[in-house]
């Protein structure tokens, strides 16, 4: 008897021990992931504390005490109300729109056009000219503000919505991350294309804008918030109080006798444009990252 359990207990004694030794590395995984866990929670926590202390101060009461000495007794929609009487703020909020997406259509149309032709064109001068275009996005924009200023106000485009939104056309970045998307297509398409019959037009319309989608989309959504945050270019053009962008007249509130809880309410409302491109654009951009790691 003894013999025979002393055999059951050799064999199965090597299986408890590899058991135990397989078990060890799934807890040690397994509590590595909780600590992954728990510290992408807290940055999480940091990097969505501003908004959320944001929306806090645009719903507190204008007279309340609030963050960071407390946290408001009651909350109320007034200050979201009001806001749209504060200046005038829908005319900023509309001139930011019309920057924002007339930029961004005539953007990409223009540097997708572009980049078909650098990508999949042969013509003198074309390496030249794609460095060229690379080369500007080295070129501080505080180096061509003045110049462009005096370009715009001598065609007369100061205070004037088409004076804001003519010198940011020219997107360099936008035409190189096109042509490198066009230049993975497969050639295949485009000599279907010329088989057919089809022109260049026909040929742009009908191929290159379906594929490149998601990469416009990316595009559009990079645009539209390097336009509606955009400060610098609509302060200089922008002198008077009409001809104003949201961001420049959230700067001039602090000027003015406005309460904070206002002013938080106020760029609480320029969040949600922002907030709807992205959700509305989103499913193309997924699309983009799983197009680029199949072609990787």
């Amino acid at each position: 008897m003894a013999t025979s359990s002393e055999s059951a207990s050799s064999t199965a004694g090597p299986g408890a021990g590899a058991s135990s030794r397989s078990a060890r590395p799934v807890s040690r995984e397994r509590r590595q992931q909780r600590v992954l866990t728990a510290v992408l929670a807290v940055i999480a926590l940091f990097t969505v504390a501003p908004l959320i202390a944001v929306v806090i101060l645009a719903l507190s009461p204008a007279d309340a005490p609030t963050i960071p000495r407390s946290l408001p007794d009651s909350l109320t929609l007034d200050n979201l109300t009001e806001v749209f009487q504060v200046g005038s703020f829908p005319r900023w909020f509309l001139n930011s729109l019309i920057y924002s997406v007339v930029s961004v259509v005539i953007v990409l149309g223009t540097a997708s056009m572009a980049a078909y032709a650098l990508a999949r064109k042969r013509f003198p001068g074309r390496n030249a000219l794609l460095w060229a275009i690379v080369a500007t996005l080295m070129v501080p924009v505080q180096a061509t503000l003045i110049p462009t200023f005096i370009l715009v106000s001598k065609m007369g485009g100061v205070n004037t919505v088409w004076g804001l939104i003519l010198p940011t056309l020219a997107n360099a970045q936008a035409v190189f991350l096109i042509r490198q998307f066009v230049r993975d297509l497969p050639d295949e398409l485009f000599d279907a294309a010329r088989i057919d019959g089809a022109g260049e037009w026909r040929t742009y319309v009908s191929v290159v804008l379906p594929l490149i989608r998601p990469v416009l989309a990316t595009l559009a959504i990079f645009v539209f918030l390097w336009h509606w945050n955009d400060l610098l270019w609509p302060l200089v053009v922008g002198q008077t109080d009409e001809a104003r962008t949201l961001t420049v007249g959230l700067a001039t509130l602090n000027t003015e006798t406005v309460s904070t809880s206002s002013i938080m309410a106020a760029a609480l409302i320029s969040f949600v444009p922002c907030l709807l491109m992205f959700v509305a654009l989103q499913r193309h951009i997924v699309e983009s990252i799983t197009s680029s790691g199949v072609k990787g």
